[in-house]
């Protein structure tokens, strides 16, 4: 158990990759509050882990510093502190580039990449050490016509990686992300690219969600204690045949 004791968040919690990752942190032994817009299905989610008093589902808008803030102080009251983030709540638009609006690009960058700024500065704030996980994806490196504010946004976490690693070094914050491939998840098939032929998919090259969440108790556990600021591709070799 090689989270055993160690506390977490996870956002984006209540399904997909988010869910796989609560459940693989609260196998290692830990305790994990999983937050999501969707308070039901979190605490829905929470129930699954089969973890009596480990996990806690909230209602968390990982666009509002306010209530990322509040998730993190429930954390710090449920379980005494906060050792974990595990930054997972994405969204993903498809629209041209000529189509774009200033909210669209908006409504993306809150999610994607704000969001996750916002619970690690409360992480940074605590100073108590402990690891970042960042959830990216092969996007931020390379993409699909269509989903600029996205792989800006995946791009850009890459950089906060980076920034997050350096900044937390001195307090022995760790920080790294985990760029997925095609992941068998809602988002994946709702891709209307997928959907209309204009992008084809070999079944043989799509992950799970659990490839997700072991990357990412071995990245938040102490055994990665010399990792940090590390991107570490999650893509069945999707990126290495391009």
């Amino acid at each position: 158990m090689v989270l055993k004791d160690k506390v977490a968040i996870v956002t984006g919690a209540a399904s997909g990759i988010g869910l796989a990752v609560a459940a693989r942190f609260a196998a290692e032994g830990a305790k994990v509050l999983l937050a999501d817009l969707d308070l039901a299905k979190a605490q829905a989610a929470a129930g699954q882990l089969g973890v009596d008093g480990a996990a806690e589902g909230v209602r968390c808008d990982v666009a509002s510093e306010h209530e990322v803030e509040q998730a993190c102080e429930r954390a710090v009251e449920r379980f005494g502190r906060l050792d974990i983030a595990v930054n997972n709540a994405g969204l993903m638009t498809f629209t041209a580039l000529r189509d774009l609006t200033e909210a669209e690009w908006m409504r993306v960058l809150g999610v994607d990449l704000l969001g996750a700024f916002y619970v690690t500065k409360q992480l940074l704030r605590r100073g108590q050490g402990g690891a970042v996980v960042n959830i990216a994806s092969v996007h931020a490196v390379e993409t699909t016509p269509n989903v600029a504010p996205y792989a800006a946004a995946k791009a850009g976490l890459l950089s906060l990686t980076r920034t997050t690693a350096i900044e937390g070094k001195p307090q022995g914050l760790r920080a790294n992300a985990i760029l997925p491939g095609a992941i068998d998840t809602p988002m994946l098939w709702s891709n209307p690219n997928l959907k209309s032929g204009a992008e084809v998919l070999d079944r043989a090259d799509v992950g799970q969600p659990r490839d997700i969440a072991a990357a990412a108790a071995f990245l938040a556990s102490d055994e990665a204690a010399f990792v940090t600021g590390a991107a570490l591709n999650v893509d069945g070799g999707r990126l290495a045949r391009l």
